[in-house]
């Protein structure tokens, strides 16, 4: 939404079953800490970590069964056309990144699973391999890969980049066909020009964007869904290359907001402003904001879809692993929570973690 005409959200305990972030003093104490309850951490042969939630039932034979899950980011579609990550339990099996993109294949596994208001990405009956070699996958796509609408093109192309590189193995991603390499996509013929990667974005909104050669991408996180059942957004937006500093560019896109017919909303008020220049200092930036940054005044609380949406898009950032806030230069910032961001808040493993 524009600047001037900017919708706040009701941030309350809703936050808890939508998503969380994990750093040291967000919570309180000096371990990361989580809403969700503890879950171990296994490595799959590709040498991804992966988040693996184990359960014991009681079969017929009264015997234990051990089942596993293990927490995926699925990039599916929702009601108004964002590509946005859901966080998913899925079975445990070799293959994650195959799994991953199997579960975005519609009237698949993933249909009994899917939130309110979102769809799968790739048409019915796709079937495909995934092989990963230094860093880039590959992915040979079956025929059914080019039965999509035109419309969804650009989505496809994001939803799958985006859940494929959420594994510490890939980077790029190539794309094929019945085993010929694509070129540009089959149904609207959108260029595909050799490997793709997050750096190609997110969601682009080029609005307001007169000489788009002359701009960068950054990336940043609004807020979707409705009361009850939020979730961020990823937007890719172009800011002028005459903006050295990224990080400012970034703060002042979050202010600026959402496009306004963009249906989603931000909890930036017009008027937070950075007093001082960024620093960076061994993955860490600190900001120092005015007392704009604060929901309320008289509380003196930074509400926490302010603080996930800043984290989050800070750390779309190279080189930027945490956020450490200030106000008026000094660090005794609270949560919405009232607890102390003693230190700095990193990003959390899994985004959009609720069941909607």
């Amino acid at each position: 939404m524009s600047k001037n005409k900017k919708a706040m959200v009701v941030t309350a305990a809703t936050l808890a079953t939508t998503v969380f972030l994990s750093g040291c003093g967000l919570f309180g104490g000096e371990d990361t800490k989580k809403i969700d309850p503890p879950q171990d951490v296994t490595l799959m042969e590709n040498g991804d970590a992966v988040n693996e939630k184990v359960t014991t039932e009681t079969n017929e034979t009264g015997k234990e069964a051990v089942e596993s899950s293990i927490q995926t980011e699925l990039y599916l579609i929702d009601k108004n056309g964002y590509v946005v990550s859901q966080t998913m339990e899925l079975p445990k099996k070799e293959g994650v990144a195959q799994q991953a993109l199997e579960y975005l294949v519609a009237n698949g596994p993933v249909e009994q699973m899917l939130p309110n208001g979102f769809r799968a990405v790739l048409p019915a009956d796709t079937q495909m391999t995934v092989n990963i070699k230094n860093g880039t996958a590959t992915v040979d796509f079956s025929k059914e890969f080019a039965t999509y609408k035109k419309e969804d093109e650009k989505r496809i192309l994001q939803a799958v980049t985006w859940t494929l590189t959420q594994f510490d193995s890939v980077d790029k991603v190539k794309l094929q066909l019945n085993g010929t390499p694509l070129e540009a996509m089959p149904v609207n013929g959108t260029p595909i020009g050799g490997d793709l990667s997050r750096a190609d974005g997110i969601n682009v909104d080029n609005s307001d964007v007169v000489d788009i050669t002359n701009t960068k991408a950054v990336t940043v996180y609004y807020i979707g869904g409705e009361e009850g059942a939020y979730y961020y957004v990823p937007v890719t937006k172009r800011v002028s290359n005459d903006q050295n500093d990224t990080i400012t560019a970034i703060v002042n896109e979050l202010v600026e907001g959402p496009a306004y017919a963009s249906n989603l909303l931000s909890d930036f008020q017009s008027s937070v402003k950075l007093l001082d220049e960024p620093k960076i200092d061994d993955g860490k930036v600190t900001l120092n904001f005015n007392e704009s940054i604060f929901g309320s005044l008289e509380e003196k609380m930074v509400s926490e879809h302010l603080l996930n949406s800043l984290v989050l898009s800070m750390t779309e950032q190279e080189g930027v692993n945490s956020v450490a806030l200030t106000v008026n230069g000094k660090a005794d910032v609270l949560s919405e929570s009232g607890e102390k961001l003693a230190e700095p808040v990193t990003r959390p493993e899994k985004v959009n973690t609720g069941s909607f």
